[in-house]
C-alpha cells in the first residue's frame, strides 16, 4: 500500500499527481490543455505534439486519473457521438468527504444499469428541492438563481429569435442559453463525465418544472462555448403581443 510522502517543509506530496507529471510528454500536454480556453481533444493534442494517437490517449487518461484534467463530450449541437474534450481540473478540489460521497453516487448510477438516464432522474428530484428555496418565481430567473447559488457562475443569453409554437396562433416559444463559466464539481467528474453532466441537466429540468415550466426542454452541452458549458433551453409557448 502506498503512503503519502512529505516534502522538505513537511507538506504532503500528492504522489499520484507527481507521478503523472514525471513524464515530459504529459507535462507538455497538461500545459497545452491549460492554455486552451475551450480545452483540447486527443486529435488536437496529436496535431500539436506529433505524438502517436494511442500515446496521446494514454497520457490524457493518466492526467485524468491524477485529477489534473477532466473530460466531457462536446457535441457542439451536431449529431453523433463526439470525441472527448479535455480541460484543466479546478484548482481547489472539493473536501474529501464530499468527494467520497459524490464518487459513490456516480459509481452507483453508472453501475446499476440506469447510467445517464438514472442520473437525470436523480437530478430532477434534486432540482425540485433546490427550487423550493429559490427566491425567484419566474422559471428562468429561478434556474439562474439556483445555478448561481451552486457556484456555476451562470450568464443568461438569448439564443436567437423566438420560435412559432405549433398549434397556437400568435404564440411563440423562447430559446435561451445559459453559459456556465464555472463548475464547482469539475474535479469530481472523474471517470463518469456523462453521468455527472446528466445529473446537472436533470437538476436544471427539475428547477424549471418546480417553477412552473413543466414543458420546458433543457440540454446541457459540456464545453460548447470557448470558456463555458452551455445550457440550451426551449421554453413553453407564450402569447405574443398583438396576436388574435
Amino acid at each position: 500500500m502506498e503512503t503519502d510522502r512529505l516534502g522538505p517543509s513537511g507538506e504532503t506530496i500528492d504522489t499520484p499527481r507527481h507521478r503523472a507529471l514525471g513524464s515530459t510528454s504529459r507535462a507538455t500536454i497538461l500545459g497545452l490543455v491549460r492554455a486552451a480556453d475551450a480545452g483540447l481533444t486527443a486529435a488536437d493534442v496529436v496535431e500539436r505534439t506529433g505524438l502517436h494517437p494511442s500515446t496521446v490517449r494514454a497520457h490524457l487518461e493518466r492526467l485524468v486519473e491524477a485529477e489534473l484534467l477532466v473530460r466531457a463530450r462536446a457535441s457542439g449541437g451536431t449529431p453523433g457521438r463526439p470525441a472527448w474534450r479535455y480541460r484543466a481540473a479546478a484548482a481547489e478540489p472539493a473536501p474529501a468527504p464530499y468527494r467520497a460521497l459524490t464518487a459513490a453516487l456516480l459509481d452507483h448510477l453508472a453501475t446499476t444499469g440506469g447510467g445517464p438516464a438514472a442520473a437525470v432522474a436523480a437530478g430532477q428530484a434534486w432540482g425540485r428541492r433546490l427550487a423550493a428555496t429559490a427566491e425567484q418565481a419566474e422559471p428562468l430567473d429561478a434556474t439562474v438563481g439556483v445555478l448561481r447559488q451552486l457556484g456555476f457562475d451562470p450568464q443568461r443569453l438569448p439564443a436567437g429569435d423566438p420560435l412559432p409554437a405549433e398549434g397556437e396562433r400568435g404564440a411563440v416559444a423562447d430559446r435561451v442559453e445559459i453559459h456556465l463559466h464555472a463548475c464547482p464539481f469539475l474535479a469530481l467528474v472523474g471517470e463518469q463525465p456523462d453521468v455527472m453532466c446528466a445529473l446537472h441537466a436533470g437538476m436544471i429540468r427539475g428547477v424549471l418544472e418546480a417553477a412552473g415550466a413543466v414543458d420546458a426542454e433543457a440540454v446541457l452541452e459540456p464545453f460548447a462555448a470557448p470558456t463555458a458549458c452551455v445550457v440550451r433551453l426551449h421554453m413553453p409557448a407564450r402569447r405574443s403581443g398583438g396576436g388574435s
